[in-house]
């Protein structure tokens, strides 16, 4: 398991979340002139994906993201990310967290990562979906420097890193997507997604950069001479890459793995895949005792102690967003979602030491998001506590 795996994960789902949110909006875009109170217009889409992206690229809160340490479970992730979407005036129920926005989150990027000709590409589907983050905050100058700044982070410490490094980050991300077999309408549509979830990877298309194209065997002796050549029929259509993709702050990344592939405004729904054994699996990761509990909270608390949740001043009730193409797929959703599977309460088994259950019970206490306010409380004593205070 690679320890440098965790900002890639985190920046290429968070960049597929603001995609996501960015189509709905628009798909629900009213002119502010004709727009009743609890419905959206222009300039609540980018007050929206303003104040995510500010929170997703708090300074504190990437510094505790670029320290090297390993990946952590799907349940400690999708906290952040829940706390990320709600980190505006949207307001987004538990069905359309579970049922649309995590769950294409996690199957583009797992296509993205599956495609990917090297595993050094990675770091080129990253910076694609910088690049289309920076496009949502063109005009906002403060945060387009957050993201800047990352950039410049990633350049830093992966610039660097050798082919066999890369090949363990991408390793890591595989193993973390490898029990996800979800059903996206649009990958079933093109035909790259079978209808037991599982992706089709194509047998054409550009080689990786700084390879050969198949269909050539050759053999030396001892002393580094090439003696035979065989050719075989490989079966596939392949062409060479024209050129490698730039890993600067600005550049032709070539690759469009990473870009925004629901700027065609196409519809998009998840199902689950029809084996029971998929969702047993996601059951017993919420009630099975996690050995790594502590370490997950702890984690969570750091980062979320970085992230500066923007409230909404004065009486500002925040609009509804949601992410089923009406109300009624919305509450069907929610009624067929198994009860195993809720993430409101976190399982561990600490019963050796008193006073350390106590501790994690008060912070698990703090996961669960409600719209009542927050008692008055010192923002040291509960570093979760203090992103819903700041």
């Amino acid at each position: 398991m690679s320890v440098r795996t965790l900002p890639l994960l985190f920046l290429n789902l968070g960049g597929e979340m603001l995609y996501i949110l960015d189509q709905r909006l628009r798909a629900q875009n009213i002119p502010g002139d004709k727009a009743r109170r609890d419905e959206w217009t222009e300039v609540d889409r980018k007050r929206v994906l303003n104040d995510i992206i500010s929170t997703m690229f708090n300074r504190k809160f990437m510094e505790e993201l670029f320290k090297p340490q390993e990946l952590y479970s799907k349940k400690a992730l999708r906290t952040i990310y829940e706390r990320l979407a709600h980190a505006s005036i949207m307001k987004l129920n538990q069905a359309s967290m579970d049922k649309q926005l995590y769950d294409l989150m996690t199957m583009a990027f797992k296509y993205q990562v599956l495609l990917c000709p090297r595993p050094k590409d990675v770091l080129l589907v990253t910076f694609n979906h910088l690049d289309t983050i920076k496009g949502f905050i063109r005009d906002s100058p403060t945060i387009l420097q957050q993201v800047d700044e990352t950039f410049r982070q990633l350049i830093e410490i992966y610039g660097g890193l050798s082919a066999g490094e890369f090949q363990l980050i991408r390793q890591t991300l595989l193993i973390f997507f490898q029990d996800l077999h979800i059903r996206v309408s649009m990958f079933l549509k093109d035909k790259v997604q079978n209808n037991n979830g599982r992706f089709v990877l194509p047998v054409s298309g550009p080689v990786p950069w700084g390879t050969e194209l198949p269909g050539l065997i050759r053999m030396f002796n001892n002393k580094g001479e090439e003696v035979t050549r065989i050719e075989f029929k490989h079966g596939g259509n392949y062409v060479r890459a024209p050129k490698e993709g730039s890993f600067e702050l600005y550049g032709d990344r070539v690759l469009k793995l990473g870009t925004n592939m629901y700027s065609a405004n196409r519809p998009v729904e998840t199902h689950m895949s029809g084996s029971s054994k998929n969702v047993a699996s996601w059951a017993q990761e919420s009630i099975a005792p996690n050995p790594l509990a502590k370490e997950e909270l702890n984690f969570l608390a750091r980062l979320m102690g970085g992230m500066e949740i923007k409230k909404p001043s004065g009486p500002e009730p925040g609009f509804r967003l949601n992410l089923f193409t009406s109300d009624e797929e919305e509450e069907q959703a929610a009624l067929t979602r198994p009860e195993e599977l809720s993430y409101e309460v976190i399982n561990i088994q600490a019963t050796q030491d008193q006073q350390r259950s106590e501790e994690l019970a008060r912070i698990m206490g703090e996961f669960e998001i409600t719209e009542q306010p927050s008692l008055s409380t010192s923002k040291g004593d509960d570093l979760l506590a203090m992103m819903d205070e700041l």
